[in-house]
Parts: structure tokens; C-alpha cells; sequence
């Protein structure tokens, strides 16, 4: 069921409905119906895999949470018998064994994952070296609905519980709820337990201004996706779908389109899912902070897909970079007279293999590894100049201010991700390299206006409802990078100019939706993450 569906909202308007009219101590139960009822419109087969997720991952929690009970009882019954020496050494003990049962539900869970996603990637590219096809030596699977998300988001929760950090949840059916929470099966965002559990369980009033706020940032989910993103997408694929007819211009305008694409899409989709949770009175972490006005490529990554950097940078990138192994090599550097190298070896190792992790995460196939390794790369690169750039800002002080300086690093991060991203949408990773070199060598600046334009999909009305569109949502977003929220600009106007503005902006998406032939509302492009 796409959340761009008729039958989405229909669905969500029952649910909306039933979940302020029946108690509020059983608000949580009818999400938990919700969740596993949305589960099964994309296919009754999947419930297995997130079952068997919230089944072993919540029995591994007990456990943990028990061994660490026991120790606890038996530290205060028998605190006088036992030395410092014993204590430290039976606190080890127990920490290993809940240790032996958090490597088991990694293994389990990123096993499923791994083996439905990855499987046939692996196996291929294994079989190809022995001149067999992937078919012949492997099964295919369909990937269950949100599988990504809800695996990261239930091993932090239980990554955690194995560090202390708070109680287990012990009713299995609230622990289910969760791990299911059907608004972010869609595209996240990665929610943890401390934060997600104090509004998922408790009764939420009915809150008109509230509700009001959340459906609106529904309806501008529901603008950015249908009227910009599904619109524009038809001249992306018409690109990327014939890299040899589409090249050298192409292929600049391919990377502008994609870029623009994939935000209005992906934002769109946390839009909808963030605004239906407010309106339940249900507040989701925030997943994007403006990635546009990024000036350069760190801080465009502590702007995207917030969620999912925090969750690397919590439970992989710390982990391995303060490891006992790392700190040791590090420290053998040191002491062979590499002070510099020492200093590097364990964060630049820490940031590949999270770069790495983070482009085998998002799909399965060499496109994905290797733009995962150029981010990590240029990620490198760029702290290894910033003594540089420092020198360069104390000796022109005045450009960091400068608006003319500024917007040319906003375009040069712009464009430098959007190149980046040409490994998403196109097949290969020789042809990102020859689109790449073909873009300068057969560039032609006519192509903006001969009208080769309008034979890629688009009508001129498509391009002037593009331009406006995107006109207002940099004016939304320049607001916001301001401070002030354009919500509450417009509700504290009089009655009449909130009607105006939002039943306006509701006849826009009704007449200026994408749903032209071929148009399939059923996918998000983080659908397939």
C-alpha cells in the first residue's frame, strides 16, 4: 500500500478516527493492528521476516536484561564476600555472556538481511568467476517492505540494552509495536527506543492545533513528491534509460534532475510519515536538515538522512575507531615513530568502513560500493585540507560572510553530490565513468534552448510548474534555515488567509499531481533501501 494511494488514506483516515475515539489506554494496541494490517498489503508472505526479527531480537533482549539482573542481586546479597579482583572479574564474565547473545542476534538479524538482499549479488559475482550465472547457483527473494530500516533500528535498541542505557521493553506485544511502527516501514527514519517509546505507548487527547500541523506537513509531503518529484522523474528516466542517445548535456541536466528527484521524493516520503505521526500525537525524529544549503560535503551529511548517519556514526563508526585492536596498531605506530599516521589510522579506517557499510546499505550492486568509497574518500580529503582552508578564511576574513561566496559554495556541493549520485541511476559503473567524460566532450549549451528538452518527456507546462514549484519550496526551506517556521507564519494569520493557503496548496497537488501514463505511486525510490 504507497502512502500516495487512495487506499493509504482511506486506511489512515480510519485509523485516525477509531484512535481518538476509543481509550486512550488502548491507543497502542490498535497501532500494533495497524501496523501489522498495513504490513500485510504488501504481501502476506513478508510477516515471517519481521516475526522472526521481533521474536529472536526480543528473547535476546530478556536475556541480556536477565544476566544482568542476576548480577546485580547477587553483587548486593553477596557484596561483602567478594574482592575487588572477583567482582571486576564476574562483572567480565557476565558482560561476555550478554555479549554472546548480542553477536547472535546480529548475526541472525543482519543474516536475514544480508541474505535477502545481498544474496544473489554475492553468489553472482562469486559465480562469475567460475563462468556460472547467478540464476544457476542462486534463489531469488522479493525484499520484504522496510527490512533496512526496521533491522538497524531494532539492533540499535539492542545494542543499547547491551550498554546500559535503559530497561528492556518486557511486553512483547509493545516491543512489537516498535520494531512494526507502520509509518516508518516506508523510509524510515531510524528512531530509538528512548526517545520513540515515550509517545508510541502512552494516550494521546485530541489536539486540534496538533493534528491541524501534521496533516499540513502532510500535504506539502504530499506537493513535494506528486507535483515535483513523480514529476521530473519521467525526464530522468527518459536520460538515464539511453545513456548513448542522452550524453553530453544530458547528462549534466540527468544529475541536476536526480538530485532534485531524490530529495523532493525522499523528503516528501518523511513529510507524510513525520506529519501522520504528529497528527497522533507521535513525534519522529526529524531526517533532514536542508541538504541543499550544505557548503560543503560534511556538512551536507549532517543534514541527509540524519537517522541513518547518527545510527553509523553510534554503532559502527565509535565501536571500531575506540576498539582495543585499533587503539593497540595505533599505538605500535607511535611508538615505531608515526605519529601522524597513528593519529589517522583508526578514525580514516573507522570512516571507510562506514562509507563502505553505508553504500553496500544502500543497494546491492558495485554502483553502490563505489560511491559509498568516493564519499568516504573525499570526506578524507577534505579534512586532510582543512588547515588549508583555514589558512585561506584568516587570510580573506571577510568571505565567510561574503552572500556571493557563500552561494557559490552552496552550488559546488550542490553539484559535486549530484555528481556522486550518477551511480545511483545509471546501470553501471563504466558508464557513470563514460556519461562522465562525455559530458565534457560533446557539451552543448543549445541544448537549454533548441528544444531538445521537451523530447525527454516534459511538456513546457511540466517545466514552468517545476519552476514554480521548486521557487517555493527554496523559499519554505530558506525560511526555515532563517529559524521561522512558514507553519507558524501562516497559522498565526487570520482565518481567511490560513484557508487560502493551505486549501490552495491542497488544489495544487489534486491539479498538478503527476499521474500521466505510466505513472506508478506505489514507489518511492527509498523503498527499494
Amino acid at each position: 500500500m504507497s502512502i500516495t494511494s487512495y487506499s493509504f488514506l482511506l486506511f489512515a483516515g480510519v485509523l485516525f478516527i477509531l484512535y481518538y475515539l476509543i481509550p486512550r489506554r488502548f491507543q497502542w494496541i490498535l497501532l500494533l493492528i495497524a501496523s501489522y494490517v498495513f504490513y500485510c498489503f504488501s504481501g502476506v508472505r513478508y510477516l515471517g521476516y519481521i516475526l522472526a526479527t521481533t521474536v529472536f531480537s526480543y528473547i535476546v533482549s530478556m536475556k541480556i536484561w536477565d544476566l544482568k539482573r542476576r548480577q546485580d542481586a547477587r553483587l548486593k546479597l553477596k557484596k561483602d564476600e567478594f574482592s575487588r579482583e572477583e567482582k571486576k572479574a564476574y562483572k567480565a564474565s557476565v558482560k561476555k555472556k550478554q555479549k554472546a547473545w548480542l553477536v547472535a542476534a546480529l548475526l541472525f538479524n543482519f543474516g536475514i538481511l544480508g541474505i535477502i538482499k545481498y544474496g544473489n549479488f554475492i553468489v553472482s559475482n562469486v559465480g562469475s568467476l567460475f563462468g556460472a550465472s547467478g540464476d544457476d547457483l542462486f534463489f531469488h527473494l522479493a525484499l520484504p517492505l522496510g527490512i533496512s530500516f526496521y533491522t538497524f533500528q531494532t539492533m540499535g535498541y539492542l545494542i543499547d540494552l547491551y550498554r546500559g542505557e535503559y530497561e528492556p521493553e518486557r511486553n512483547f506485544f509493545k516491543f512489537a509495536l516498535f520494531v512494526s511502527y507502520f509509518p516508518q516501514l516506508i523510509q524510515g527514519p531510524i528512531s530509538r527506543f528512548g526517545s520513540l517509546s515515550k509517545d508510541l505507548y502512552t494516550g494521546h487527547a485530541f489536539d486540534g492545533r496538533q493534528v491541524a500541523s501534521g496533516l499540513q506537513r502532510m500535504l506539502y509531503g504530499y506537493f513535494k513528491k506528486m507535483v515535483i518529484a513523480d514529476r521530473i522523474i519521467t525526464g530522468l528516466t527518459t536520460i538515464s534509460g539511453d545513456p548513448a542517445t542522452y550524453s553530453g548535456t544530458f547528462v549534466l541536466v540527468g544529475m541536476i534532475f536526480y538530485a532534485i528527484d531524490l530529495y523532493m521524493d525522499f523528503s516528501g516520503g518523511i513529510d507524510i510519515v513525520i506529519g501522520l505521526s504528529q497528527a497522533l500525537g507521535i513525534t519522529l525524529p526529524e531526517n533532514f536538515k536542508r541538504p541543499y544549503f550544505s557548503k560543503s560535503l560534511k556538512d551536507y551529511w549532517h543534514r541527509w538522512h540524519i537517522s541513518l548517519c547518527n545510527w553509523f556514526k553510534d554503532y559502527l563508526f565509535y565501536p571500531i575507531s575506540t576498539s582495543p585492536a585499533m587503539l593497540a596498531r595505533a599505538k605500535k605506530m607511535k611508538a615505531a615513530g608515526h605519529e601522524g599516521l597513528s593519529r589517522r589510522f583508526t578514525v580514516y579506517t573507522a570512516t571507510m568502513v562506514v562509507w563502505l557499510s553505508t553504500g553496500i546499505w544502500h543497494g546491492a550492486s558495485w554502483n553502490f560500493v563505489v560511491w559509498g568509497l568516493l564519499n568516504g574518500f573525499f570526506l578524507l580529503l577534505s579534512q586532510e585540507l582543512e588547515p588549508a582552508y583555514r589558512r585561506f578564511y584568516e587570510r580573506f576574513p571577510r568571505l565567510e560572510k561574503n552572500a556571493l561566496w557563500n552561494a557559490f559554495r552552496i552550488v559546488r556541493t550542490f553539484l559535486f553530490v549530484s555528481l556522486l549520485c550518477m551511480f545511483d541511476y545509471y546501470d553501471s559503473v563504466s558508464t557513470v565513468i563514460r556519461s562522465f567524460i562525455g559530458m565534457f566532450s560533446s557539451f552543448r549549451l543549445s541544448v537549454f534552448w533548441d528544444g531538445s528538452l521537451l523530447a525527454i518527456g516534459l511538456t513546457a507546462a511540466d517545466y514552468w510548474i517545476l519552476l514554480v514549484s521548486l521557487i517555493l519550496v527554496f523559499v519554505v526551506s530558506w525560511f526555515q534555515e532563517k529559524g521561522r517556521s512558514v507553519r507558524s507564519l501562516i497559522a498565526a494569520r487570520a482565518l481567511p488567509v490560513r484557508v487560502i493557503a493551505w486549501y490552495g496548496l491542497f488544489l495544487i497537488v489534486i491539479l498538478f499531481g503527476a499521474y500521466g501514463i505510466g505513472y506508478d505511486a506505489t514507489q518511492f525510490i527509498y523503498n527499494q533501501f
